[in-house]
């Protein structure tokens, strides 16, 4: 990537169209999310190398529990394998993990290997993958104001900066850009309070048929906007 390229801090993604991709390929949908997965740790190192400092995933929403019993227990099982296994290669590049959402309803064994990876990485360094898990935009902003109202505050003492200060994870910024594949136009409840003034892009491929190229012309077209925060 050029040094020249005006690059976003924070780019999230949308990772749709996993299901699809594996019914094009003839394969069972559930291939398709571990497929989504392994292009999950390409595009994520592909943006890192670009200089990009924070990379979240919308890996599972609280919306999802409504999938079939079958889907929902492989995606719990492979995000237990992500946190058990995949965080020694994340942590050996220096690669923060965080994960965002709400603990309800995920088990005490995911519950703790999500601890141990967040433990384990926290003083890395080179940038922050933050993993969406059992996430949604509502929620997160629900559980930020019990989190107030539960405090000492008075309502003359909210103000836009203590609810992200009670959002998940409120170290992470705002997104600058966020990229939703599969050619679907929506931002379907994700990070709602941080995309605020983000920027959108769309892509066609299905997320396991999105290339680190795509990611270069994506970047390619942020680098390209004039971004306005409201003036």
């Amino acid at each position: 990537m050029p040094e020249t390229l005006a690059l976003p801090i924070h780019v999230g993604f949308i990772l749709d169209g996993n299901r699809r991709w594996a019914a094009a390929q003839g394969l069972p949908p559930l291939e398709g999310h571990r497929k989504g997965y392994e292009n999950l740790k390409t595009i994520a190192r592909a943006a890192f190398d670009a200089g990009i400092k924070y990379v979240s995933a919308f890996v599972f929403s609280t919306e999802n529990w409504d999938r079939s019993k079958e889907e929902v227990d492989y995606l719990m099982k492979l995000l237990l394998w992500v946190a058990k296994n995949e965080v020694k290669i994340f942590d050996k590049e220096n690669i923060r993990i965080r994960f965002l959402g709400s603990r309800e309803r995920l088990n005490s064994e995911i519950l703790q290997a999500i601890d141990q990876a967040e433990e384990k990485t926290q003083n890395n360094t080179r940038a922050t993958l933050a993993l969406c898990l059992n996430y949604g935009g509502w929620q997160e902003i629900t559980d930020a104001v019990k989190r107030i109202i539960g405090s000492t505050l008075s309502a003359s003492d909210i103000t836009p900066e203590v609810i992200a200060s009670n959002l998940y994870e409120p170290d992470i910024p705002p997104v600058d850009f966020a990229i939703r594949t599969s050619g679907e136009q929506r931002i379907s409840n994700f990070m709602l309070w941080r995309m605020a003034y983000t920027e959108l892009y769309f892509a066609k491929p299905e997320w396991p048929a999105f290339t680190p190229n795509d990611l270069k012309i994506a970047l390619q077209d942020f680098a390209k906007r004039q971004r306005r925060f409201g003036a």
